[in-house]
C-alpha cells in the first residue's frame, strides 16, 4: 500500500508539471474562445497525442497479461519520475517566446485541475480499496487521463465558466461605477485590423502635450483587459482614455462599446485579420464599424479614405465624420503630401480642410503605414482643440511603438523590430521599409496566420514582394509554416542559396550572425506565437 500511495504523489506531481503546457496552449489560443484550443489541437495532433505518454499505456496494457503485474506500483512510479525527467529536459530546450503568465484566472485553473484529479485519484483509492477493481486498472485509468491532458485542461476551462463569469461581473461593475464617476473624461475607442496598437500610443502622445491622457497597456484590448486598465490604472484626473479594441468574433467591438462608451472613434485599416476565426472579409468589416456605430450623435468617428472597406460602408449613425489620407484627398479633412520616407524618419506636410496654409510635420517613425495612424491622431487632436504647433512638436517628439518597425541596436546589427505585424499590408510596408536602408538587407520571418483560405496565397503573395525588393537574404522560421513564401520566392527568381529555413528565432539569430557584414539591416517580421512552434 505504501509503493501505491508514492506512485499517486508521483502522478500526480507529473500531471501539475504536464498541465502548464497545456495551459500555456489554453492562455495562447484565447482560453478556447470560438473552439481555438480545440483546432490548435488537431492541427497538432501529432505532438498531442504521438508521445510518450502513449508507450507507457502500452506497456501497462501488456502487464495485464504479464506475470509481472504485481511490480506494477514500481513500474508506475519509476515511469513517471521517468516523464518527470524528459518534462524538465524538454523545458531546457524549448525556445519560448511568451511563457505561462500566472494570472490570476491561471490560478483559478491550476486549483480546479488539482481538485480535478485528487478527486479522481481518490474515487480511484477507494474503488481500489475495496476491491472493485485491480490495481493495474487503476493505473490505466490514471495513465489515460494523464495522456489526454490537454483535453481535461478542456474540461477544466469549461468547468471554471461559472466562477469566470461571476469574477467578470464583478469586476466589469466595479469598473462601470468608476467610470461613471469620472464625468470629465472621455474615452477614445480604436479599433482596425491591424495598426489598432501603433494608433492609440501615437494619440496618447499627441493627446499628453495638452491633456492628461490615460491608454490601455501593452495588448490590453479585451473586456479583461479593459477592466484591469480601468480599475488599477484611471484617476479622476485623466482627460481622456484611449482604449484599444480588439475582436476576433463579430459583436465583440459592440460589447466593448456598450462597456466603455467611447465618445470618439478611430478604425486604422480594415483587412484580413482574424479572416479565420471572423468567417468573411464582410463580418471583420460590420465588426469594425461597431465602434463607429455606437458613438453618440455628438461624437466623432475618424476614418481613413484610402480604405475601400471603409468608403464603402454605409454608416448607421448620425455622428460627425472626419476622413483622412493620402491618395484620396478629394474626401479628406485632412491629408498628407511631399512625403519622405527615409530610413532616418519620415517628413510630410499636412492639409487641413478650411485651412489655406500646409503644415510640416517630422517625425522618427517609419513606413508609409505609420502616416495614417499620426493623420488620424493629428486631426483628433486638432478637433479636441491642440494648436497645430503643438501637434508639429508632439508628432516630433513620438517614440516608436514597441515591436511594430521599431530601430533597435544588437550588437552592430540595425533591427527594424516587426514582430508583432503579421497582416498582408503591415508586411508589405515593412518590406517597402528594409528596402530604403542603407547596408545589407535581410528579412527574418514566419509569415501570416489566421488568413483562412487565402493564407496560402498572401503568404504567396509575401514571398514574390521579398523576391521583388532590394532584400540581400532571407530567413524563414519554420519548414511548413513557411512553405507559401518558399514557393512564393522561387516564382519571384529570387535565389535559393539566399534563403535559409530554420525550425525557430533563436536559430534564426544565429544565422543572421553569420551572415552579418557589419552594415546589416535586418528585418524582423511576423515572430508567431508558441503555438506555431514546429
Amino acid at each position: 500500500m505504501k509503493i501505491f500511495i508514492i506512485a499517486l504523489i508521483v502522478y500526480f506531481i507529473y500531471i501539475l508539471l504536464v498541465s502548464t503546457k497545456s495551459l500555456h496552449m489554453l492562455q495562447q489560443n484565447r482560453y478556447n474562445e470560438g473552439g481555438k484550443l480545440f483546432k490548435w489541437i488537431q492541427k497538432n495532433a501529432k505532438e498531442c497525442f504521438i508521445n510518450i505518454n502513449l508507450v507507457f499505456l502500452i506497456i501497462v496494457l501488456f502487464y495485464f497479461s504479464s506475470s509481472l503485474v504485481k511490480y506494477v506500483s514500481y513500474f508506475f512510479t519509476v515511469i513517471y519520475l521517468f516523464l518527470i525527467y524528459v518534462f524538465y529536459s524538454n523545458k531546457k530546450k524549448d525556445n519560448v517566446k511568451i511563457p505561462l503568465k500566472y494570472t490570476a484566472r491561471v490560478k483559478r485553473l491550476i486549483f480546479t485541475n488539482c481538485l480535478f484529479h485528487l478527486l479522481v485519484i481518490f474515487i480511484l483509492y477507494m474503488i481500489f480499496k475495496n476491491k472493485a477493481i485491480t490495481m493495474i486498472t487503476v493505473y490505466l485509468i490514471l495513465g489515460i487521463i494523464g495522456y489526454l491532458n490537454y483535453l481535461v485542461i478542456i474540461l477544466i476551462n469549461f468547468l471554471n465558466i461559472p466562477a469566470e463569469r461571476y469574477v467578470a461581473h464583478y469586476y466589469r461593475t466595479k469598473a462601470i461605477n468608476k467610470l461613471n464617476s469620472m464625468t470629465n473624461m472621455e474615452v477614445i475607442g480604436i479599433t482596425g485590423s491591424y495598426g489598432k496598437t501603433s494608433s492609440k500610443n501615437i494619440l496618447n502622445d499627441i493627446l499628453n502635450i495638452k491633456y492628461n491622457s490615460f491608454k490601455t497597456p501593452a495588448n490590453y484590448n479585451t473586456p479583461y483587459g479593459l477592466m484591469i486598465t480601468i480599475n488599477n490604472y484611471l484617476d479622476k484626473y485623466n482627460d481622456f482614455f484611449v482604449a484599444e479594441m480588439g475582436a476576433c468574433l463579430k459583436g465583440e467591438i459592440k460589447e466593448l462599446c456598450d462597456f466603455v462608451h467611447p465618445k470618439y472613434g478611430i478604425i486604422t485599416s480594415i483587412g484580413l485579420a482574424h479572416l479565420e476565426t471572423f468567417g468573411s472579409e464582410e463580418a471583420i468589416q460590420r465588426t469594425k464599424f461597431e465602434l463607429i456605430e455606437s458613438l453618440p450623435s455628438d461624437g466623432i468617428g475618424i476614418l481613413n479614405a484610402d480604405d475601400p472597406k471603409q468608403t464603402s460602408y454605409n454608416i448607421k449613425n448620425d455622428c460627425r465624420i472626419l476622413w483622412v489620407g493620402i491618395d484620396n484627398t478629394k474626401k479628406c479633412d485632412a491629408y498628407a503630401k511631399d512625403i519622405d520616407l527615409t530610413y532616418k524618419g519620415t517628413k510630410f506636410k499636412v492639409v487641413f480642410k478650411g485651412l489655406d496654409k500646409e503644415y510640416e510635420f517630422q517625425t522618427k517613425l517609419l513606413g508609409r503605414a505609420n502616416i495614417y495612424n499620426l493623420l488620424a491622431a493629428i486631426l483628433l487632436g486638432h478637433e479636441l482643440g491642440i494648436s497645430i504647433s503643438d501637434l508639429q512638436k508632439a508628432v516630433k517628439g513620438v517614440e516608436p511603438v514597441e515591436h511594430r518597425l521599431q530601430m533597435k541596436k544588437m550588437n552592430d546589427i540595425n533591427l527594424i523590430d516587426d514582430a508583432y505585424n503579421a497582416n498582408p499590408k503591415g508586411c508589405a510596408m515593412a518590406v517597402e521599409v528594409l528596402s530604403q536602408m542603407p547596408g545589407k538587407k535581410i528579412i527574418i520571418t514566419s509569415g501570416m496566420i489566421e488568413l483562412a483560405d487565402k493564407e496560402y496565397f498572401e503568404n504567396k503573395e509575401l514571398g514574390k514582394k521579398i523576391a521583388a525588393s532590394k532584400a540581400d537574404e532571407v530567413i524563414l522560421v519554420g519548414k511548413n509554416q513557411t512553405k507559401p513564401i518558399q514557393d512564393g520566392l522561387q516564382e519571384g527568381g529570387f535565389k535559393e542559396n539566399k534563403t535559409h529555413i530554420v525550425n525557430d528565432v533563436k536559430e534564426a539569430f544565429e544565422v543572421l550572425k553569420k551572415l552579418n557584414d557589419g552594415n546589416t539591416y535586418c528585418l524582423l517580421q511576423s515572430d508567431l506565437p508558441d503555438i506555431y512552434n514546429e
